[in-house]
């Protein structure tokens, strides 16, 4: 597909979230990502969510703009085919390899390297000595869940952060990689790991110099903003909605749209806090929410809406998913982001392409997902340079497969 990386050429062979993630990120840019999948497919073949005849809607939205090819990899002419497709052809763009699979054996950086000095490999692990986690094992050790709720009890958020984190250094590291070797001729091994990925961002956020430099912690307070004013109110009508303050003009638009700036001067007294300062409002959050919550309990979701649009006030309702597809714009054709894209086997629906917008490179037709095995011919063709005869002995001896019949 056109983009701004028409000049790489990336296999992934992965599984799950943060790797598929990582290369489709790539493929939507323009690189031309070959994925290679056992004959039976990827463990994650068919994961949740699905269509009613189970139909992967989650591969479906991780593979789209790649090629797919099907190789028996238990047997050693598989792992030698391959090999041979990660490295490629010396100047090509190719000899990068994505993965979050064992790396041993063939499909180790030393092996591989023996036949392209310049190969690239990104390999992902759970932990940094090599040692399984995933999403949820990690999650589960950051310290957000004893904070999200009311702390009640420990609670993993459904979005897998960590992995998107993940998958989005994986192509950020593969780019940088690939600079260095057209500066220096040189390839190399990048390693990340999943719980690194969420050490560095606690760290990043202050929470670890928090805890070592004062002895707090942040504390589980539900939906209010730490370190600020934010939380959510209900509305006339049954719904909830998100408000937000961080600079003193927002606060003071928020106040102005709720009519509530006579009232604040006898919140901040009674509070003997600063309302001008982030801190001050802060700690006097309860206060604040008591007076503002009745404008919003006497709106429904539309007055508000109305009300707030072009106040400057940061706000949003909660949706359901539900929701977000019925009533929310941006999720919509209207904007660029999304288009109505037929996924073979599937149909056609709403899907995002990169949120990434390039001027010199637009944005084009979404490339669904393929079926397994869908370039398997195609590929062999145009990396090894393959007749269609030595094509035709690979697939008559079970080693190569194309894609399956309906």
């Amino acid at each position: 597909m056109p983009g701004v990386l028409n000049n790489l050429r990336v296999v992934e062979v992965s599984a799950y979230v943060a790797a598929p993630l990582g290369g489709m990120t790539l493929a939507q840019l323009g690189a031309d990502l070959i994925q290679i999948s056992p004959k039976s497919g990827r463990i994650d073949y068919n994961r949740w969510p699905q269509t009613d005849d189970g139909r992967s809607l989650y591969w479906a939205g991780l593979n789209k703009a790649k090629r797919s090819i099907r190789i028996d990899l238990a047997r050693p002419e598989g792992q030698e085919l391959a090999a041979s497709l990660i490295a490629g052809q010396p100047g090509d763009g190719g000899g990068i390899l994505m993965t979050n699979l064992p790396s041993r054996g063939w499909m180790s950086y030393e092996a591989l390297k023996q036949r392209r000095d310049d190969l690239i490999m990104l390999k992902l692990t759970g932990n940094h000595d090599g040692s399984a986690a995933v999403d949820y094992t990690v999650n589960c050790a950051s310290g957000f869940p004893m904070v999200t709720g009311d702390g009640t009890r420990p609670l993993n958020h459904a979005i897998p952060v960590w992995d998107i984190a993940t998958g989005l250094y994986l192509a950020t590291g593969t780019l940088a990689a690939v600079q260095h070797r057209q500066a220096t001729g040189q390839g190399q091994e990048v390693s990340i790991a999943l719980s690194d990925v969420m050490l560095a961002t606690v760290g990043n956020l202050g929470y670890i110099a928090e805890v070592q430099l004062t002895g707090r912690q942040r504390p589980a307070i539900g939906n209010h903003l730490y370190g600020g004013f934010g939380r959510d109110f209900a509305t006339k009508d049954g719904r909830a909605v998100m408000v937000a303050a961080f600079s003193d003009r927002q606060w003071q638009s928020l106040l102005r749209a709720t009519s509530t700036e006579e009232r604040m001067p006898h919140v901040a007294a009674a509070m003997g806090v600063d309302l001008s300062d982030e801190a001050g409002r802060y700690a006097a959050r309860d206060a604040i929410a008591a007076v503002l919550a009745p404008w919003f309990a006497a709106r429904t979701l539309s007055d508000i809406r109305q009300a707030l649009e072009g106040s400057g006030v940061l706000w949003g309702p909660f949706q359901d998913f539900r929701q977000l597809v019925a009533e929310d714009v941006r999720c919509s054709t209207a904007n660029p982001l999304f288009r109505e894209a037929a996924q073979p086997g599937i149909g056609s629906y709403l899907t995002p392409h990169i949120p990434l917008s390039f001027g010199a490179a637009p944005h084009g037709d979404i490339v669904p997902a393929p079926a397994l095995g869908q370039h398997s011919e195609a590929v062999l063709a145009e990396v090894l340079g393959l007749s269609s005869g030595a094509i035709g002995k690979l697939f008559d001896s079970g080693l190569v497969a194309g894609p399956e019949q309906e």
